[in-house]
């Protein structure tokens, strides 16, 4: 008869020693993660690869102390026939659990570890960078999340790769096939995707030089937009339909990053020629000390407003240019607050603004009246 007793305390003693161990484990690997992100908004980051380490931890323990803990017991784990049946006894299933299953689950919990870890680093990286005020922290987070972002999916790619190949070798399936058949198809693909070596090798200068980065506004072969992405491969562009452009970095020709380190707003005055052009200077100047001032855009603006003078000659007209120096991508929200006060300055201080006018000069007047008399069928008037 089946010793019921003896069951259930070797069961109960090991489910109770592997709940502890795997709680021991998952709060070290809390502790890790809370130690690279110690921001208490990446709870999510950090509750859930605590769960998926705690239960892995706990069925690849339970499984290797089930089965001593009941042959110490006294339970036979032999099925009897039903061996010959299944070619494999029960201790052998075991063995392997104990050996090789166990090597592939803690493959498996490593590589998962080495992934989750890898993005908090990334993460951590990437906030570091973000602290602090000034221009220059701006310019280091675009730097750090364009970075962040492919190193973490290079170090993925690695990883996971290397966890396949090792899991294969402990499955006993040769993997030098597997190797050499890579090795021949990527040098097959080397010859024939000739495109996409160039646009791989294009992008990882376009990363290590800082050409651009996420965040950036720029023109990439006349096409204008917000760079949403810079990978290994493709440059991801969305204008301001929203609609994505995507384009591969070996095709890139010409590259214009209007939002690095900082940017101008350029803007003109055209005026009449009667017009005083001191007076409309002094009157811009005054303008843009008050949006300078103004502390709703001060922080966008990096130097007061300048104004260069005459800048060129229009027919009937003067044309006045200046700048203003802003952050980067903030060039647009400060020139259409500056146009704004513009008009309703110029319009309190009575400067006008250029009129369009058409002269028509009449050499003979009873001529054109004659003219003008034979179409509509009348006789001319004196």
């Amino acid at each position: 008869m089946t010793n019921w007793p003896s069951l259930a305390i070797a069961l109960g003693v090991t489910i109770l020693v592997a709940y502890a161990i795997a709680h021991v484990m998952s709060r070290l690997v809390e502790s890790g993660l809370r130690g690279i992100l110690p921001d208490e908004h990446e709870h999510a980051l950090v509750a859930r690869p605590k769960a998926v380490v705690r239960l892995l931890i706990f069925l690849l323990t339970l499984v290797a102390l089930a089965f001593p803990a009941l042959r110490l017991a006294g339970f036979d784990m032999r099925l009897g026939d039903s061996q010959e049946a299944l070619g494999v006894s029960p201790m052998e299933i075991g063995r392997w659990l104990l050996h090789d299953g166990l090597r592939v689950c803690l493959i498996v919990v490593t590589a998962y570890a080495l992934i989750r870890i890898g993005s908090a680093i990334a993460r951590r990286f990437e906030r570091e960078l973000n602290t602090g005020t000034g221009l220059d922290v701006i310019e280091r987070a675009k730097r750090a999340r364009t970075l962040s972002a492919m190193v973490h999916k290079t170090f993925t790619a690695v990883v996971t790769v290397l966890a396949i190949l090792m899991v294969l070798i402990q499955l006993d399936i040769n993997i030098m096939p597997v190797l050499t058949g890579a090795g021949i198809a990527g040098l097959a693909v080397g010859f024939g995707a000739q495109t996409l070596v160039r646009d791989v090798i294009s992008g990882f200068f376009l990363i290590l030089e800082d050409q651009v980065r996420v965040g950036d506004v720029a023109i990439v072969n006349g096409q204008g937009g917000l760079v949403e992405a810079v990978n290994l491969r493709t440059i991801v562009l969305r204008d301001e339909e929203g609609t994505v452009h995507i384009i591969p970095n070996g095709e890139v020709k010409t590259l214009s990053n209007r939002s690095k380190d900082f940017s101008y707003f350029v803007f003109t005055v055209a005026l009449p020629f009667e017009t005083d052009p001191d007076h409309v200077t002094k009157v811009i100047q005054e303008v843009g000390a008050t949006i300078f001032g103004d502390p709703a855009f001060r922080p966008h603006i990096l130097e007061p407003l300048e104004v260069y003078g005459v800048d060129d000659f229009n027919a009937g007209q003067i044309v006045l240019k200046g700048r203003i120096k802003t952050v980067p991508t903030k060039q647009w929200t400060v020139g259409r607050e500056l146009r704004k006060r513009l008009a309703a300055a110029f319009k309190t201080r009575d400067i006008q603004l250029p009129v369009a006018h058409m002269n028509v000069t009449v050499d003979d007047i009873d001529a054109l009246l004659g003219k003008v008399a034979a179409r509509s069928g009348r006789k001319p008037e004196a």
